[in-house]
């Protein structure tokens, strides 16, 4: 496997974790949002990753869809809240904050990682180059 395949695995990577860290943004940003019924309340959403094998031996990373949590809603009884139903119920996103925030730390994790193997690529290119001068 050749430094532009790595480049390629390890780019593709990134920009597969950077959807994850924005989702995650969304779903934080989206904790608290409340709805006075069940359809129209906010619901976490998560990427979903592929490795794809290409022609010739070449891999990457591929975000397949963004999926919406299945996990159940926060159901309250806030009579008072103007967004509440005739039973004085409202809706709270499915979002579960630390989680989320656990999910982010693995994200950063994962893009750093790839961040030191595109590094370390122009690092040994740089030091075959040298060699090429002797």
């Amino acid at each position: 496997m050749g430094f532009k395949d790595i480049s390629q695995i390890a780019g593709s990577a990134m920009a597969a974790q950077t959807v994850r860290m924005n989702t995650i943004a969304s779903n934080l940003a989206n904790a608290n949002a409340v709805a006075g019924t069940e359809a129209d309340a906010y619901r976490a959403r998560k990427p979903v990753f592929a490795a794809m094998l290409g022609d010739g031996g070449t891999a990457s990373v591929q975000v397949l869809d963004v999926v919406e949590s299945s996990a159940p809603l926060r159901r309250m009884h806030e009579p008072d809240n103007p967004l509440a139903d005739a039973d004085g119920m409202v809706f709270y996103a499915n979002v579960n904050e630390v989680a989320e925030m656990a999910d982010m730390m693995a994200a950063s994790r994962a893009f750093e990682t790839n961040v030191e193997v595109m590094g370390r690529i122009k690092s040994m290119q740089q030091s075959l180059m040298r060699m090429g001068e002797s």
